[in-house]
C-alpha cells in the first residue's frame, strides 16, 4: 500500500525529501518540496490537482526525464538521479513506458511499426520483435489493425496503439500523463479497463495524472498534489504528509 512516510522497506518506489525548482529570471519557483512516498509493485496510483502543482513533474522524476533539486528517487533499490546520462537512458528503456494525452505516435509508420519502435534498439531479433509487437496489439484489441496508419484510427484506437507501444518491451512501471484526456467518456472507459488489467493482472505499477475523478477512482489509492505537497484523502478529510508536518 502507498505510504507518505518514509517509514517503508522494500517498496518498489522511494522517494525520499524530493523537491524540485526551476529559475525564471532571478525568481526561484518551488515545484515539488520534500516529497515522501514509498510504493509497492503491482500499485495504481492516481495523482490528482490543480494545474502547475507539479503532477507532470513528479512523473517526469519517477521516470527519470527530469532529476530533483535535493532527495531521491529509488526503484527496486537503484537511485536513479544518480546515474550518468547513458546509463538512464539504459534504465528507462528497461523499466519505463509512458502513456501521454496526445498519443505520440509517426503519422508515416504504422501501428506495428510505432509499437515497434523501443525494441529497435534492443538485441531482439526480427522474429522475436515480432512475436513483442503481435502480443502487446493483441494484448489492446488491435490485432487487426497491425497495417493501420494513425490517421486510419480513432482516437481511442490511437491510444491503444500508444499503450502497445508503451509495453512492448515489458516495463516495470507506466506514467500515464492524462491518457483519456482527449477521449470521450466510453473510449476513454476501454483505455482505463486496459491499464487496469496491466495492473492486477501483469503486475505493472501504474502512475496516472489526471484532473477526472471518475478516471481517478479506477486507482488503488487517489494522491493529491497542491502546492508542491503530497496529499492522500480518506474519510473526506484530507491528511498532509509528513514532510508538510515537520519543519524545513
Amino acid at each position: 500500500m502507498a505510504r507518505l512516510d518514509s517509514g517503508g522497506k522494500g517498496a518498489l518506489v522511494e522517494i525520499r525529501n524530493l523537491d524540485k525548482k526551476y529559475h525564471r529570471g532571478e525568481e526561484e519557483i518551488d515545484v515539488l518540496r520534500g516529497l515522501n512516498l514509498d510504493v509497492e509493485k503491482g500499485e495504481f496510483i492516481a495523482f490528482m490537482g490543480p494545474s502547475g502543482s507539479g503532477k507532470t513533474t513528479l512523473l517526469n522524476l519517477i521516470g527519470g526525464l527530469d532529476a530533483p533539486s535535493a532527495g531521491s528517487v529509488r526503484i527496486a533499490g537503484e537511485e536513479i538521479s544518480a546515474l550518468s546520462g547513458r546509463k538512464l537512458a539504459a534504465w528507462r528503456s528497461r523499466h519505463i513506458g509512458f502513456i501521454f494525452q496526445m498519443y505520440n505516435l509517426i503519422p508515416v509508420l504504422t501501428a506495428f511499426q510505432n509499437v515497434q519502435l523501443p525494441l529497435l534498439l534492443t538485441g531482439l531479433s526480427k522474429p522475436e520483435r515480432r512475436r513483442h509487437v503481435d502480443d502487446a496489439l493483441a494484448l489492446v484489441g488491435l490485432s487487426d489493425r497491425t497495417r493501420h496508419y494513425p490517421r486510419q484510427l480513432s482516437g481511442g484506437q490511437e491510444q491503444r496503439v500508444a499503450i502497445a507501444r508503451a509495453i512492448v518491451a515489458d516495463p516495470t512501471i507506466l506514467l500515464c500523463d492524462e491518457p483519456t484526456g482527449d477521449l470521450d467518456r466510453a473510449s476513454g472507459d476501454e483505455i482505463l479497463n486496459i491499464i487496469g488489467k496491466l495492473s492486477k493482472e501483469f503486475g505493472k505499477t501504474v502512475f496516472l495524472v489526471t484532473h477526472d475523478p471518475v478516471a481517478a477512482k479506477r486507482a488503488d489509492t487517489i494522491l493529491h498534489l497542491d502546492k508542491g505537497t503530497l496529499l492522500e484523502y480518506a474519510a473526506e478529510k484530507p491528511i498532509a504528509s509528513k514532510a508538510e508536518e515537520s519543519p524545513r
